[in-house]
């Protein structure tokens, strides 16, 4: 079973993923901020991390360039979820790092398949 870290600070859609998820057969972690989100991929060692860009305490885009810096850490897929969505944004993300990018609403089945493709290549690696 392949373990995900849910960063995302909005209760409503942390609840709603992570079941989706769940009956998906994946193991949910999650966090509510940046912070919380570096501790728990340190401890975790998750297999994709979910991030949000727009935290408290510790935004998304510093989360994940801490994440990439981290030799623990680096390797880990991760894959933006927000609702910037101009071009620029999805550009400055994968100059932070990210492994993919998508915007909410979340599209499901879209989410999945963007899932699926990164733990692919993180397992082929």
């Amino acid at each position: 079973m392949h373990k995900i870290l849910l960063v995302e600070d909005n209760e409503m859609n942390r609840d709603m993923l992570g079941r989706r998820l769940q009956r998906q057969s994946y193991d949910i972690v999650m966090a509510v901020n940046g912070i919380e989100a570096i501790k728990k991929a340190q401890s975790e060692q998750p297999d994709l991390i979910l991030m949000d860009l727009s935290l408290p305490e510790l935004d998304g885009w510093e989360a994940t360039r801490r994440l990439k810096q981290d030799n623990n850490t680096r390797c880990i897929p991760i894959i933006v979820l927000t609702a910037h969505a101009l071009k620029s944004d999805r550009e400055s993300a994968f100059e932070q790092g990210c492994d993919d990018y998508d915007v909410k609403p979340i599209d499901f089945s879209r989410l999945l398949n963007k899932i699926e493709t990164q733990l692919n290549k993180s397992h082929v690696a």
